[in-house]
């Protein structure tokens, strides 16, 4: 089989137009190696040097200052050196990371100030007798002790002022009216002249609450003749029953002064003090000569 078929028109121009370029490849080939000069010579190809731009330079002195075109043409091949400049940074002068902060101003912490202290009372009260009372009972006198008392100076309780009696410089004296014990709590005692020129220190009464009776009055037991009355008197700890006529000490300290159907009134044997006591509600509809029943606990309270 006939690789080209010269009787087809087409093949032979394909034929030639491969022909042509062949050859113009060829002449392409021998002006870029060899060059078209008359003289025949060998070319040896350059080696690349450290500086092939001086020797470029040195031969195009050599050759009065012409460079043939090989060597231009190899010029644009040769090795390219970059050398930096030699810039060096200053030093920074300062971190710029760095800032100025000024300093926190110190806080102070509050001060308290010393506070002054007051002058000492130009009159001393030192103590009191008695210092500490029962509500509910009668007048009674106080005495006051210290120094630097006049004739002029006055006993106060609570801003009230007593009849007070001088007795030196050291000691004054007063009547307390039960009016102002009536009730428990402290009392506050001082020493003065009435324009509160001189004054003493404060001192304090103690008023403390009378005891009273721990009973109830149930009942009562009275005679035809109503002279023999008997009151049913029930201790409220252990729930006894007492009876009790006029003149009886019950509870311990508290004695019976009168008797009736309404009230029971007892009389403290120590502080003089006076109680009532009413009869519970539960115990007057019954009347007079009623007396509770105790309890039975074996008692059955179904109808």
């Amino acid at each position: 089989m006939a690789l080209v078929d010269l009787s087809k028109p087409g093949e032979k121009k394909k034929l030639i137009w491969a022909g042509a370029l062949g050859f113009v490849a060829i002449v392409f080939l021998w002006w870029t190696l060899i060059g078209f000069d008359s003289g025949t010579r060998t070319t040896t190809r350059p080696t690349a040097s450290p500086t092939p731009q001086q020797r470029t330079a040195q031969n195009a002195s050599r050759s009065n200052g012409t460079v043939s075109p090989e060597v231009k043409s190899l010029e644009a091949y040769s090795e390219v050196r970059y050398e930096p400049a030699s810039y060096t940074a200053p030093e920074a002068r300062r971190n710029i990371f760095a800032y100025y902060e000024p300093p926190k101003a110190p806080v102070q912490a509050p001060s308290t100030p010393t506070p002054t202290p007051e002058p000492p009372p130009p009159v001393l009260l030192a103590s009191l007798s008695p210092a500490n009372v029962f509500a509910r009972t009668g007048d009674f006198k106080l005495e006051a002790a210290g120094d630097k008392f006049t004739p002029d100076q006055r006993i106060f309780v609570d801003g009230r002022e007593l009849a007070t009696s001088y007795k030196s410089p050291q000691q004054l004296s007063a009547t307390v009216e039960a009016s102002f014990i009536a009730n428990p709590g402290a009392r506050q005692v001082v020493v003065r002249t009435p324009d509160n020129r001189l004054y003493s220190n404060a001192l304090t009464i103690n008023v403390a609450a009378a005891p009273i009776p721990n009973l109830t009055y149930i009942g009562i037991i009275s005679p035809t003749n109503r002279v023999d009355e008997i009151a049913l008197v029930q201790e409220k700890n252990t729930k006894n029953i007492i009876n009790a006529h006029r003149g009886d000490v019950v509870g311990g300290r508290f004695r019976v002064t009168s008797i009736s159907e309404k009230e029971l009134v007892l009389v403290d044997t120590t502080l003089k003090i006076k109680h009532t006591i009413a009869m519970s509600e539960g115990d007057k509809a019954g009347g007079p000569l009623t007396r509770p029943t105790p309890r039975v606990d074996a008692e059955d309270d179904e109808p």
